[in-house]
């Protein structure tokens, strides 16, 4: 039968950090000791999160010529949220 695992202040400060330092669920359960999945379960208890991305998307030229009718960026802009979402431009026929 398997023990109790039994948590403790410390543990649950180095399972945060390591997982602040983006470490993965296995790294740490291995670093731990435990399976992957009471690293995970105690990880959302404790509030155990990855730190921030810093990707930082290029800003959009301003000197760019005007999209054209139904590219998928600005259609996907348009149709965000609808029931269109995911949808194809409605290329017209005739």
């Amino acid at each position: 039968m398997p023990q109790k695992l039994v948590w403790s202040v410390p543990r649950d400060t180095q399972l945060r950090r390591l997982r602040a330092e983006g470490n993965s669920w296995d790294a740490i359960a291995a670093a731990l000791g435990i399976s992957r999945n009471a690293a995970i379960e105690r990880g959302r208890k404790v509030g155990a999160r990855l730190p921030p991305s810093e990707h930082v998307p290029e800003p959009e030229d301003p000197e760019r010529p005007p999209l054209a009718s139904g590219h998928a960026v600005s259609w996907a802009a348009i149709t965000e949220g609808t029931l269109l979402a995911g949808t194809a431009y409605p290329l017209p026929t005739g």
